[in-house]
Order: structure tokens, then sequence, then C-alpha cells
């Protein structure tokens, strides 16, 4: 593989000469100017294409070249005789060779560490206590950043999946809200001692006026009178049924309490009673609500067996099972077996119980907490493997992992919710979508956005639509939700001034510099804007009046921030001068910003980009033309997700489409531009459902946004996984 050398009075005619002799695959590997013009080294891309030293160029257009003009030179091997001006650059060639080799090797060690972090990730795992199944759905999505973190970052990491899968409930709401529980499980499990525990809890915080006891365990000696006792310490009514009582008569003497709890009679999760006891909590006048207690020391096959037949007992008597309370949590070796089975169930968890006091030993269960306490308690035994149907268990874990997504997107994303709620109109008919769709844009709350990134009036390129703005939160994050411009008033000013009042934006991020009205209207307000800038436009400084082009020059250098952009790093080398500008007669100080922008490794230039703000707004303005040139990657975004969605939703309405294909591409475009952990999580958690290796990129990341839409769609209409977060 020959590098080869080619020098030009210019950069273009340099190009042309690279592209007539090695193509147009060509590999760019450095430039500089000389006082020839410019010189460039390249190579072929295929190791066949490339020329070999001292062979002379064959292509008929690589001969083509005038005598006139440098021709290309093959760079000299070592041993070859060279003119000594060119002696630093032929070494610079043999370093880039060198380097190039290097991040080959770099690369193959890259998989082979990302290979490593999966299986000590695996490992810990099974330690744990945590599944097979369990794993998998959390190691399909390990962030490439993590391939050479240490122990701490990943086991940090490995924590943060975890507490994203565990449904808790974090405080006493459940005491509060109040209604009719149930406890069931199997015997000795420690329902009684539950039940005295959160009447007393109840009792601590609300008094013991609203709170009644009632007990169907008749089958265990002195279980209605063990009841009995702690209702009598509690100051609070408790009445116990036989077997042929009626659970609706006693529930009607406690009509007037806030709350009931109901002790049930223990039995295994194999005895055929037990779907004829939870048809009796079921078969009443009033709800109620069932949760399941589950020993923290049991094993995980039994673990197993309680859960599935208890739901499976509930939905044949038409409730539903979906919360539990964990018992003798302090008698378990590794809890990360118990933590597996609520993680694959979607449990939700209302209390931890560790220990026999009454009510000391019950505790409001904390996600993090509990995760880190098992991640503790490894130990070198092999992971448990749950046995159930494939197909069963690949839909569920699917489900799970949608689940996760989802609740993290909702979390970090604004109104990212929101958009779900606009994907679930393509169920309805064509005709409701855009009365549904108004009543939902009009529903959003102006507070959670502080400004708006606006767009080109002008229809994107090829399409028969124009990009709909964007709104922006009080970070700088974009909102899955944009502005459609169809529903904006006419005129710049208007529609700043409805964005302002409807949308709380103060923030306004233009594509070109305001109209006379329009800027008067921003300057009286002291709102913040900042707006791109051709580089014709003409203005003042230092008495002249010139184009920007022609000031760049004279500009105060700033640092250099990175970015990601279109998939590569960037480096933005900023500048800034004071300037003038005249709108419609009314003067304006301004403050030119200028940029230009590398590839990060390569020092490629990538491109100019100039900005005009207010003066008064000072280096406030960095952030928000940052912001700008981030948003550039939109268009194309949004072109692919239309595309995309046209192909799975022929029959939406256009502006519904358009609405969804310019919200997924900002929550596309955010996630791959961030730099924060919980992106980097999110990210590896989408590109994760797509299957396989995906590498960080914008457009990855929207395909795996529009198949989660798609599969929760497909999980929520077959109502296989019960209460996972996946409703909009």
């Amino acid at each position: 593989m020959s590098v080869m050398r080619f020098t030009a009075a210019t950069s273009r005619e340099a190009m042309r000469q690279v592209r007539a002799a090695l193509g147009d695959e060509a590999l760019i590997l450095a430039n500089r100017h000389t006082e020839q013009g410019v010189e460039i080294l390249a190579m072929a891309e295929s190791p066949a294409e490339a020329l070999t030293a001292g062979e002379p160029p064959s292509p008929p257009a690589a001969r083509a070249v005038s005598a006139s003009q440098p021709a290309p030179t093959p760079v000299a091997p070592a041993a070859a005789t060279a003119p000594s001006s060119s002696d630093a650059f032929q070494a610079m060639s043999a370093q880039l060779l060198k380097e190039m080799q290097d991040m080959r090797t770099l690369l193959a060690r890259q998989r082979t560490a990302d290979d490593g972090v999966t299986g000590r990730l695996a490992a810990w795992l099974g330690e744990a206590g945590f599944g097979q199944a369990l794993a998998d759905d959390l190691l399909a999505g390990v962030p490439e950043e993590l391939a050479h973190a240490d122990d701490a970052g990943l086991e940090a990491w490995l924590s943060r999946q975890l507490v994203t899968r565990l449904p808790v409930q974090d405080d006493d709401a459940l005491l509060a809200e109040g209604g009719i529980l149930a406890l069931v499980g199997p015997t000795g499990v420690g329902k009684t001692t539950t039940t005295a525990k959160l009447a007393a809890r109840y009792v601590m915080r609300h008094g013991p006026d609203q709170v009644a006891l009632v007990s169907t365990d008749s089958f265990r000696i002195g279980a209605h009178e063990q009841l009995r006792i702690y209702a009598d310490l509690l100051g609070i009514p408790m009445t116990g049924l036989d077997d042929q009582g009626s659970l609706d008569e006693a529930l009607a003497r406690f009509a007037d309490k806030r709350l009931v709890i109901i002790d049930t009679v223990g039995m295994s999760q194999r005895d055929q009673r037990v779907l004829e006891q939870v048809a009796r909590l079921q078969g009443n006048a009033r709800a109620v609500r069932l949760v399941l207690l589950l020993n923290a020391a049991s094993q995980p096959e039994t673990l197993e067996e309680v859960i599935n037949n208890f739901r499976q007992a509930a939905r044949a008597a038409g409730g539903r099972l979906d919360d539990c309370v964990i018992s003798k949590y302090d008698e378990a070796g590794r809890t990360g077996i118990l933590l597996d089975a609520l993680m694959r169930h979607g449990l939700r968890l209302l209390f931890v119980a560790h220990g026999q006091r009454v009510p000391e030993d019950l505790a409001t269960p904390e996600a993090h907490a509990l995760v880190s306490q098992a991640l503790a308690t490894r130990s070198a035994m092999p992971a448990h493997h749950v046995p159930s149907a494939p197909a069963a268990r690949g839909l569920l874990g699917q489900g799970r992992r949608l689940a996760a997504v989802l609740g993290g997107l909702r979390e970090r994303i604004s109104d990212f919710a929101a958009l779900e709620q606009a994907w679930s109109l393509t169920a309805l008919p064509e005709s409701l979508h855009l009365a549904r769709l108004d009543s939902l844009l009009e529903g959003v709350a102006p507070a959670s956005h502080a400004g708006v990134v606006w767009t080109s009036r002008s229809r994107v390129r090829g399409q028969g639509w124009s990009m709909p703005d964007l709104r922006l939160d009080d970070q700088g994050g974009w909102s899955a939700l944009p502005l459609p411009q169809h529903r904006q008033p006419a005129g710049q000013c208007e529609r700043l001034a409805w964005a302002t009042a409807d949308h709380g934006g103060s923030w306004h991020l233009l594509p070109a510099l305001p109209e006379a009205d329009a800027a008067t209207w921003l300057a009286e307000r002291q709102l913040a804007w900042v707006a791109q800038a051709r580089p014709t436009q003409r203005v003042s400084h230092a008495g002249e009046r010139l184009a920007l082009s022609q000031l760049a020059a004279l500009a105060e250098p700033l640092a250099a921030p990175q970015r990601r952009l279109r998939g590569r790093e960037v480096r933005v080398r900023l500048s800034r001068l004071p300037v003038v500008a005249t709108l419609g007669g009314q003067t304006l100080a301004l403050r030119a910003w200028f940029a230009v922008l590398e590839e990060r490794d390569s020092g490629r230039g990538l491109g100019r980009r100039i900005w005009l703000a207010p003066e008064a707004l000072g280096d406030d303005a960095l952030p928000l033309l940052l912001g700008q040139l981030d948003a550039e990657t939109l268009p194309r975004l949004t072109r692919r997700a239309h595309a995309r969605l046209g192909d799975s939703h022929p029959e939406s309405a256009p502006a519904l489409r358009l609405l969804l294909a310019g919200g997924l591409a900002a929550v596309a475009g955010q996630l791959e531009r961030s730099q924060t952990e919980w992106a980097r999580d999110l990210r590896a958690d989408l590109l994760g459902l797509l299957g396989g290796r995906r590498r960080r990129s914008a457009e990855a990341l929207l395909d795996a946004l529009l198949y989660l839409g798609m599969a929760r769609e497909a999980i929520r209409e077959l109502a296989v996984v019960g209460r996972e977060g996946l409703g909009a």
C-alpha cells in the first residue's frame, strides 16, 4: 500500500489530481501549504488500487494532467534518495502508515476488550444471583465507552441498569391512598406480621380512626387471636372470618374506614384452592387490591412458581396482581435471586420487611440500595436458569427491555410522553388524527420550555413540507414534541409573540437575522436571540461597512469546544468581533461569532459558520449558537423518519406523520450528541433493541426509536405484559 504526494497551486487542483490518480474513494492522509501551493498525501483505499512507488499513474485522467502542473509523485521508500526539502514530509508519511497499523491493532484489541467487559459483567450478575435471561437483556446493549472502564465504572453502569428495571414505590403512597388491601401468599411467609406492620405504620401517620383489619385465616390455630392482639394494641377494629363467612358483610361493616387490610390464609402455590381464595377476594362489591408476600430467602424455582401461580389465579378471577411486599429480607443470602424475579415479572415492590419487630422492621424500598446490596453479596455460584416457554420468555423479556427504555426516555427527554401519545393516535382512523393532535398540542405546559429553535420557512429539499420548529427546555435540551409550522400565526413578530406567550420561549435561535419589527420586539422584551448569518452579510466595524467574511480575520480567537456533528467528533474553532448592523433604519449593536469546523482527529476542515447576536448578550450566546449548530442534523433525520413512518403508517394524517418524524429526529439527535451518563446508557439500551453491536450514530438511534414505537404498539395490543410501563 503506497502513499502518494500531490502538489498543485490550489487545493481544488490538488484534489483533482488525487481523484484522477486514485479515484473518488482515495484516503487523504495529510495536507499542507508550501511555497509552491498545496501538498497532499493520499493513498488508495484498497491495496489493489494503490500505485507502487516509482510507477507512473496509469489511469487516463492522471496522464491528462497538464505539463505546467506539478504531477503526483510517489513517496520514496526510506532507503531511496530524496530531496532534503521533503525529508520531513516523507518521515511524516511513514509515521502515518505506522499509526494506521497501530490503529488496526487497537481496534482488534477494542473488540477483545468489549467481549471481556461483557464476560465480566455476566459473571458478576451470575455471582449476585441474577439469572441468565435477565443478564441477556441487560448485556444486549453495553455502551462502547465501557471498553476501557475500571471495575468501579463497570459496576456503576450495571447498578444503573438494574435500578431502571426494578419497579419500586419509594414512599407511603399506598397507605395514604387507602382502599382494601389483601395480602396473599404461601404458608409461613409472614402475612399476619406484615399486616400488623402495615396497620401500625398507618396509625403512626394518620391515627387509628380510619383503619381496620380482617382475617380470613381460619385454618391456622390462633391466627385470628394473633391478629386481634395486634389490633387491640393499636386501638383499631378487627374481625375474623371462617371459610364460610361473608367477606362482603365484613367489608360493609368497615365501609367508613379509609384503609382495610385483609390477612388471608396461607396456601401452597400448588394448592388448587388458591384459585378459590383469590376468587373470594375478587368477588366483592368493593374493589380489593391484591398484594403478594414473597419470602426473600426462597429458592429461585420456588419464587418463580409462587409468582406464576398466584398471578394466574388473579387473572382467572378477573383481577390483577401487580404489587408485592418482601418478607424475611434479613434471612436472604444472595438477594439478587429475589430482585431478578421482581424485574422479570414486573412486580412493583411496595415494602421490605426485615425482622419481627412491629412496626420498626418494615421499610419503603430504595432501588439503588437494594441493587447495591445485591451486587455486594456476590459469591462464586452459577447463575440460575428459570424454565419457561422460549417464545414467552423472549416476548416478556422484550417487554421488560422496552419498558426500561421507555421509562428512561420519559424521565430524561422533555415531552417524550406527549410524543408517545401522538404515536398512539396512529391506531385511530385518520379522520380523528387532526382533532386529537390539536388537543394534544394545546395541552403541553408552557412552563416546561425555555426557547425555540426556529427553522427555515421554506420547504425541505426534495420534500413537500417544511421542518417543524423545535422547543428547548431550560437545560438547552430538545423537546420531543416539535412545533408544526402550519399551526403558527403569519409574520415573524407574531410567531415570536405566540411562542413566548404559549410555549414559554425566552431564547430564540433564528435561521436568519430578524426582521426589523421582530428585532425591535425582541429588544424591548430583552429576550435572548442568535441568528445564522451569510458570509456576504454586510455590517459595520471600526467605521467600515464590510462583508462578514472580510472581518473573520480580525475576530478575537476563543477556546475550541468539541461537538459531535453528523456522527463525527468535531472541534469548533471560535472567534468573536463586535459589529453594527442596520435593520429597517434601526442600528443594532451586535457580536459576530465565527466558527471553523475541523474533524478532531485528522484536523480536516468541515466548513465554516457565522452567527450574529446582540452585543448585550455577551458570551451567553455561546451555548445558543452551539445548539443551533447541533440542530443542523435535524432536517436529514426528519426526512429519514418521515420516509420510514410512511412505510409503517401509510394511512396516518400528513400533519401527524410530520410531527412524529420531527419528534423522533429530535430525540435521536439529542441522544447521539449528548455526552452525559444517562444519554450513554440510553444509547446502549436503544441500540441493544436492534440486536448485534451497532455503532453510535443518529441514524441507528432513529431506527431503534422507530422499532421501539412499533414494538410498543404490538405488545400493548397483545396485552401480555401487564403493568410494565408500556402505556403512554
